[in-house]
């Protein structure tokens, strides 16, 4: 079965519309100041215009109050929260109720303990990163992904979404090795940071299978 696509760190409504017209399940943008595709309310909600009903709209915060959540989640229009500091299990259900959205809780991959972690949150969905040291997210790298591979078949095709230095070369790799539910791409398709290269974002639904 082919795993969804989330294209993220979008900061351009054409290629948001690119995304859907490749057949993106979901669009992210990210709230977190430290990014450099960070994103105010206000362009965050031109970027994600382009999604039709059926594309999900996440928004990426790290450590972010739950007020601060909402007034994004108003703003937007954001139909999937996507939490990638040290939230816990608590806070994430928090978000959920308030808001009414979708969870995805973000976890950094270091090692085999990492995936301890999954069992602990009770999220709609888990994403696996890529961690290294001071950065969360969009390092362009990955991880060993045959640790992924370790956690039982059904949590991986029903909550997992494989993240970390994906790129239309690796993708076909990745998906076989780890069979996630979704996969999350964003600098492996970028020309520069925030800035989606057409070729490659086409090239990147190709190796999953849709052209």
């Amino acid at each position: 079965m082919k795993p969804k696509v989330k294209i993220c760190g979008l900061t351009r409504p054409g290629d948001a519309a690119l995304a859907v017209e490749q057949g993106a399940w979901a669009l992210g943008v990210i709230f977190a100041p430290e990014s450099p595709r960070c994103l105010d309310l206000a362009r965050a909600a031109e970027v994600l215009a382009p999604a039709p009903e059926a594309v999900e709209r996440v928004g990426v915060f790290v450590n972010a109050s739950v007020n601060e959540i909402e007034a994004a989640v108003a703003g937007c229009g954001l139909t999937v929260v996507q939490l990638h500091g040290e939230e816990d299990n608590g806070l994430c259900l928090q978000v959920g109720r308030r808001t009414g959205c979708a969870v995805i809780k973000a976890l950094r991959v270091a090692g085999p303990g990492s995936l301890e972690h999954v069992v602990r949150f009770d999220t709609d969905f888990i994403l696996l990163d890529t961690y290294r040291s001071g950065s969360r997210g969009g390092t362009g790298e990955t991880f060993d992904w045959e640790l992924a591979a370790l956690l039982p078949v059904e949590v991986r095709s029903s909550r997992i979404i494989l993240s970390g230095g994906l790129t239309p070369g690796n993708l076909s790799e990745a998906i076989t090795v780890v069979e996630p539910m979704a996969v999350d791409v964003s600098s492996g398709i970028e020309a520069t940071p925030g800035m989606k290269s057409r070729e490659k974002m086409e090239l990147l639904f190709k190796a999953i299978g849709r052209d």
